[in-house]
């Protein structure tokens, strides 16, 4: 069973990738091998050895936020050969077909977060930690208006924190 998802409501319009990944994810089958292949094959990529393993250590441990090197690390304590470009060229293709959100935190950290509904974060200083803020809904009071020819395809908010006394 997957943790509950915290669910913000925005007023941008989600992706047709967001919308047709989300669904896909509640026709789950619980066998993390056969709900990767289908969820890859959903959005169009074909399931490659490489694929299949880089979705399974994603996706297999529910709600998760990864840079590349962490999904990296974590494929070479899983014996998978890959290289750290094929993560990121991986992560990239995920992210594009809707099956991961990618979060910037500075300019040289890049999170994917499995999670690709609409949420904000807290980023823990000095712990590189980045987590779901729960009941998010109010962070945003009034959206700002687009540019004409222009749409607001959604909002990140990341609230940075440290511990007290550092």
């Amino acid at each position: 069973m997957n943790p509950p998802r915290t669910m913000v409501v925005s007023s941008a319009i989600e992706s047709a990738h967001e919308i047709q990944a989300n669904l896909n994810r509640g026709e789950l089958t619980g066998c993390p091998w056969h709900d990767v292949k289908s969820m890859l094959r959903d959005v169009g990529l074909r399931p490659t050895r490489q694929r299949m393993a880089l979705g399974w250590i994603l996706f297999a441990k529910g709600d998760r936020h990864l840079t590349a090197e962490m999904l990296y690390e974590e494929a070479s304590k899983a014996k998978v050969p890959v290289s750290l470009a094929t993560v990121y060229n991986t992560l990239h293709q995920f992210t594009d077909v809707g099956l991961l959100r990618q979060v910037a935190v500075d300019g040289s950290k890049t999170y994917f977060d499995t999670n690709t509904t609409s949420h904000h974060h807290f980023f823990v200083e000095g712990e590189n930690a980045l987590v779901d803020i729960p009941g998010a809904e109010q962070i945003v009071g009034k959206m700002p208006d687009a540019p004409n020819g222009y749409e607001v395809a959604r909002v990140d908010v990341i609230v940075r924190l440290r511990r007290k006394g550092k």
